[in-house]
């Protein structure tokens, strides 16, 4: 179970987060289920499946949340596990990092954030701007340049759902453990000293989850800040060839 610490009300998007997190897992298991009886003859991969699904959510949070004038909107983060793979999409400025067997910090997904070139060009070419309010924020508004929901900025073709998604090779990475957390963790950490943070903590019940949590909320940080921790079971070595 991830945890979770606030300072201050996130009601705004909680029926965007909520929306997500009760439809789009039961619709990829579902999906994937079908895949694993299939894959033989599909042309479909883990990455191609999420994306397809992510950007379907999307558009069924949007007609939804405009029929009500709801204006939420929500980061999505999702890691995939199969048996020689991590699959990782994120849309958002949540964040996933990696300790792989040699205690190096590997990042697993990339925040979406306005003042980055690729974004800045993007939202200009589609007639936005972006401007800085104590974060550089979208029309002056949304500090992050992909979200699910947000419909108008949607409407304005300045926000995009648009996931990441990049795979890795497990045999490769021996990983320890990962961290997927929101944006209002790694305000107030690195990914390396988060992954510090969590190998001294391993042994506590979240696996160092809470305490991370309310250390950032003790740092300062007055965003949500949601934390999951996942410990791998150590995988064989590979024999010389194979």
């Amino acid at each position: 179970m991830p945890a979770t610490f606030s300072q201050k009300s996130i009601t705004a998007n909680a029926t965007a987060a909520e929306y997500v997190h009760t439809h789009l897992p039961a619709v990829l298991r579902q999906q994937l289920q079908q895949y694993e009886r299939q894959k033989e003859n599909s042309l479909l991969s883990h990455q191609s499946i999420l994306k397809q699904h992510i950007l379907n959510m999307d558009k069924e949070l949007v007609e939804k949340l405009s029929a009500s004038y709801d204006e939420a909107g929500t980061t999505c983060l999702m890691a995939l596990l199969s048996e020689k793979q991590l699959t990782v999409a994120n849309v958002g400025d949540s964040r996933a990092v990696l300790c792989d067997k040699d205690g190096s910090v590997i990042s697993l997904s990339h925040d979406h954030k306005p003042y980055q070139l690729k974004e800045r060009k993007r939202i200009k070419k589609a007639g936005g701007f972006i401007s800085f309010n104590g974060s550089w924020r979208v029309q002056g508004v949304l500090a992050m340049s992909r979200s699910l929901g947000d419909y108008p900025l949607k409407r304005l073709n300045v926000l995009i759902p648009d996931p990441d998604v990049l795979t890795f090779d497990l045999d490769t990475l021996q990983p320890q453990f990962m961290i997927l957390a929101s944006d209002g963790l790694w305000d107030t950490f690195s990914n390396e000293e988060a992954v510090h943070f969590i190998k001294e903590r391993l042994n506590e019940p979240h696996l160092g989850a809470k305490s991370i949590a309310l250390q950032s909320f003790y740092r300062g940080c007055t965003d949500n800040i949601t934390v999951m921790v996942v410990k791998f079971k150590k995988r064989a070595s590979k024999a010389p060839g194979q």
